[in-house]
């Protein structure tokens, strides 16, 4: 369990800087919406990784192993990238920084895959809810450096200082990944293309079935996509309706990490008592509705009081709807195939996040922020619906399983 909160520390941190200190650093020295929401591009790579994760499956290391291998490369690549956007100008260097930022974002998707695989192999089907939960809780407390700490030192220091002190935060992930144990693996020792690239996906084709397959990946693109949208550009939305950096930086930061930590404990708890499948839909529901606070909160105006109060609702239904979404991800792959299959499914999730996500500062800009957030609400509704065949409510989490199980057999 405290490996899962520290690599879940180690994982957050760079997406953090793509989608909250980058777009920060872009409106405090003045590049528009529009502008801001296409660098979202620049995080395809998260829905690509189901490319290259076969090959994160082979071992180049006996004594590292295959897990840990992988992962100490992506992180020291990303100390490397991370510390190298300290001397970037957005208004002179904007085509190397999208280069930089693409290239974070594909040691980042590699740092996952690796180590949500590794959590996989780590963890049994009991202790899933509670590790993931722990996960998603490390997850989010890395936003305090790159979207509350950097931002309070860019309002004193040159934005170098936040780049470089955020990329030194990454030998949490380095020093954890030379600590861990190699996990056993299930990895065949002949070598096959077919072994590696094709038995993955056609080992969740058949355990699924056709039509299986494809609901299950129209809801990993669903479920998520009205809050991935809302939250988009929240950093741009909380200055633009006139909070400082230090505002962002401490209200929304601790609003944030208290919500999302308690939101991901009460979550665990929940679905180790009444299931994976139930918890997605009350969740869900949560989720759903906290994004109307956004909408309010447009209204109303630059409240501390407001803000506090928005943010801690959204995270706190993100905390329960993410550990019930990442235990539903893991439960669904097998140990054999577990870092293509969960890139897989990881890389539909990703989707929004990245052409939702860049279509954003067009909407806005064109509807406003309420009837933006107010879309963003009915946009989580088709998500909530396929529930009713991946995850129905009548259906244990444990019968979901032992189903899966026989129809792979």
């Amino acid at each position: 369990m405290l490996l899962c909160i520290l690599t879940g520390f180690s994982s957050g941190l760079p997406l953090y800087v793509l989608i909250q200190l980058l777009p920060a650093w872009f409106r405090d020295l003045g590049l528009d919406l529009k502008s801001i929401a296409l660098f979202s591009f620049t995080t395809l790579p998260y829905t690509w990784k189901f490319i290259w994760a076969p090959l994160l499956d082979r071992s180049l290391s006996q004594k590292l192993g295959r897990r840990r291998l992988w992962a100490l490369i992506s992180q020291v690549i990303l100390a490397i990238l991370l510390v190298s956007l300290a001397p970037m100008d957005p208004s002179k260097n904007l085509a190397p920084i999208a280069l930089i930022a693409f290239l974070i974002c594909f040691a980042s998707a590699t740092q996952d895959i690796v180590l949500d695989a590794y959590r996989r192999e780590l963890l049994s089907d009991e202790e899933l809810g509670l590790g993931n939960s722990l996960f998603v809780n490390a997850y989010r407390l890395s936003s305090l450096v790159p979207g509350s700490l950097a931002l309070i030192l860019a309002d004193t220091m040159p934005w170098s200082v936040s780049f470089t002190v955020t990329a030194a935060f990454m030998i949490v992930g380095i020093g954890t990944t030379l600590w861990m144990p190699e996990p056993k693996s299930d990895q065949s020792k002949s070598f096959s293309w077919k072994a590696l690239i094709l038995d993955p996906f056609l080992d969740l084709w058949k355990s699924k079935g056709t039509s299986g397959l494809i609901l299950l990946l129209a809801f990993m693109l669903l479920y998520k996509l009205g809050d991935n949208m809302a939250t988009a550009l929240s950093t741009p939305f909380y200055m633009d309706l006139g909070f400082t950096k230090t505002d962002i930086g401490t209200v929304v930061k601790v609003a944030s990490l208290w919500s999302s930590i308690v939101g991901g404990i009460v979550g665990g708890i929940i679905m180790l008592r009444i299931g994976i499948n139930k918890s997605l839909w009350i969740f869900g529901v949560i989720q759903l509705l906290t994004i109307l606070g956004f909408a309010a909160l447009s209204q109303v105006g630059p409240d501390k009081s407001w803000l506090f109060a928005v943010v801690s609702a959204e995270y706190f239904g993100v905390g329960l709807g993410t550990a019930a979404f990442v235990a539903f991800v893991a439960r669904s792959t097998t140990k054999a195939y577990t870092a293509a299959q969960l890139a897989l499914l990881t890389s539909f999730a990703g989707l929004p996040r990245s052409f939702a996500s860049a279509s954003t500062g067009a909407l806005i800009e064109t509807m406003g922020y309420t009837p933006f957030f107010l879309l963003c609400t009915v946009l989580a509704i088709p998500g909530m619906l396929l529930l009713i065949w991946v995850a129905p409510w009548s259906q244990s989490s444990v019968a979901s399983t032992a189903s899966e199980a026989k129809k792979s057999k």
